[in-house]
């Protein structure tokens, strides 16, 4: 019979709880729900912004390319969103160029990418959507921007403790 832990525990894959860490299942099943769901509100957010083409990733490749009003490489874009398959990125990049929402100049053997007026347009009215939409809504979760501040920085490091059992785990 199931203690009661397990009838509180919210996870996707039981056979995957461990003894000494129940709640690594529960974070785990809370990380892929809500991923999922911030790649639904990308969809949406983009949909609503004018353009239906885009997947989640080409919508966090233009943000990234229109960050700071500098010019990317494929390689910059690939470390920013801690990505190792170039060629899915060079993709979203020819998609992007394609829909004349960035532009690549040639540097040497690089081509760096910068969003054209379209592209910028675009992260303008997204920006907005995401302000009206999502932003006014955490409010309700009685969050601090403080404390979801601390939850971001806690992911990251999180992040860093599963590239490290990654590549461990590569290793094998």
């Amino acid at each position: 019979m199931a203690d009661d832990h397990d009838i509180n525990s919210i996870v996707s894959s039981s056979h995957l709880v461990s003894e000494l860490s129940r709640e690594l299942s529960e974070f785990e099943y809370g990380l892929t729900i809500a991923n999922n769901s911030f790649q639904r509100w990308m969809l949406h957010c983009s949909s609503s912004s004018g353009v239906n083409e885009l997947t989640p990733l080409d919508v966090l490749v233009i943000h990234h390319i229109n960050h700071r009003d500098r010019s990317k490489k494929v390689s910059d874009i690939c470390f920013i969103l801690n990505l190792e398959d170039t060629h899915t990125i060079a993709y979203s990049v020819r998609k992007l160029v394609n829909l004349g929402m960035i532009v690549g100049t040639k540097q040497g053997k690089e081509t760096f990418y910068n969003t054209t007026e379209s592209g910028q347009d675009y992260c303008q009215k997204y920006r907005k959507i995401r302000e009206a939409c999502l932003v006014n809504s955490l409010k309700a979760l009685n969050l601090s921007n403080k404390e979801l501040g601390e939850v971001a920085s806690a992911l990251r490091m999180l992040s860093g403790i599963y590239d490290q059992a990654s590549r461990a785990a590569a290793s094998l």
